[in-house]
């Protein structure tokens, strides 16, 4: 799934969609030639409370699944603005130190900023992290942590300065971790057999009319796949064309970056 959820959304449904739902419609089309209305009639009751049985234990598993993918989907937009609005604070307080000390850290923070722009995102599409944007966060510690004769009052600046760093470096850390994908290999294969699983156990019913069983059968494997695409295009929150982009990082450049 990985595949899918770095590239369009527009090719995913395609590929998730429009190959499933033609099968699954087929598949009562094919069963009738094979199998008469009059056996497949008397499944009808004993098939239809298990398959209400497996239709709701798949319906809660896939809703899970949409909820806490678009629950990591949020986290991840949120790691990004606390990043943002951490680095803001950085500079403001920045202003708080002698002129040599406030001026390294600005320069460090803009060029961690520029970093994570530029070598973070790229990489995260790819599911990695940038060699670039470490060093950057390296180079922004040590510039806080510089040493020199501290003022009267700097002190308490200096404390909370690099508290706000501290978030910057857990906003980079968050994203990070949430580049690599949120559905682990193993939901996946219980999601796509779950789906298969239950669209093939339609198979099991016979109507008297056959384009109804048809269209019934494929609005239900559209629906299904549906929830997949969903899952997959928010899975990874910095790939594809659902993601979290760097805007909040650049306006925070474009504010004080110059500066």
């Amino acid at each position: 799934m990985d595949f899918l959820a770095t590239h369009s959304v527009w090719l995913s449904a395609f590929v998730l969609l429009v190959p499933t739902t033609l099968l699954a419609m087929a598949g009562p089309v094919v069963v009738r030639r094979y199998i008469r209305l009059s056996r497949l009639r008397t499944n009808n009751e004993v098939a239809g409370f298990k398959f209400a049985t497996i239709g709701v234990l798949y319906a809660v598993l896939l809703a899970f699944a949409v909820v806490v993918v678009w629950e990591k989907f949020n986290d991840a937009d949120k790691d990004v603005a606390l990043e943002a609005s951490s680095a803001a604070t950085v500079y403001r307080l920045s202003r708080g130190l002698d002129e040599t000390h406030g001026g390294a850290v600005r320069k460090a923070m803009t060029d961690y900023l520029n970093a994570a722009i530029t070598q973070d995102w790229p990489a995260m599409e790819r599911g990695k992290s940038s060699p670039a944007g470490a060093g950057a966060m390296n180079a922004l510690y040590d510039a806080a942590l510089r040493f020199h004769t501290p003022e009267p009052g700097e002190a308490i600046v200096l404390g909370e300065l690099l508290r706000q760093i501290d978030q910057v470096s857990q906003g980079r850390r968050g994203r990070l971790v949430t580049a690599n994908g949120i559905v682990p290999d193993v939901l996946w294969a219980v999601l796509v057999g779950g789906a298969v699983l239950t669209v093939c156990f339609t198979l099991f019913f016979g109507t008297e009319n056959l384009l109804a069983q048809t269209l019934m059968t494929g609005a239900l494997t559209l629906l299904i796949f549906a929830g997949l695409l969903t899952i997959v295009a928010i899975d990874h929150p910095f790939a594809g064309t659902v993601k979290v982009g760097p805007g909040a990082l650049i306006a925070v450049v474009e504010d004080f970056g110059g500066r």
